[in-house]
C-alpha cells in the first residue's frame, strides 16, 4: 500500500498469518536514506514504554536485525 510517501507491505498467504512490514531506512523506492533510526533505537523505545516484543534485535550487534511485534485484533 502507498499513500503519498508512506509504503507498507502487506502480505497475505505468504507467511503462517498475516504481516505488515516497516523499513525505516528505505524511502518509497526501496532506496537507502541518508538519515534513518536503527531498528535497536526503535527496539529501545519501544522497550521504554512497555511494549512486549515477539522478537528482539541483538543491541551488541550494527547491521541489518529485526524486532516483531503482533498485534492482534479480535473484533
Amino acid at each position: 500500500m502507498k499513500n503519498e510517501n508512506a509504503l507498507i507491505g502487506l502480505f497475505q498467504g505468504m507467511f503462517t498469518g498475516n504481516i505488515l512490514t516497516f523499513n525505516p531506512g528505505w524511502d518509497e523506492h526501496g532506496q537507502n536514506i541518508e538519515s534513518d533510526d536503527d531498528v535497536r533505537k526503535i527496539q529501545k523505545y519501544l522497550k521504554s514504554v512497555e511494549i512486549k516484543l515477539d522478537s528482539e534485535a541483538d543491541v551488541n550487534t550494527t547491521g541489518p536485525a529485526k524486532i516483531m511485534l503482533n498485534i492482534d485484533q479480535h473484533r
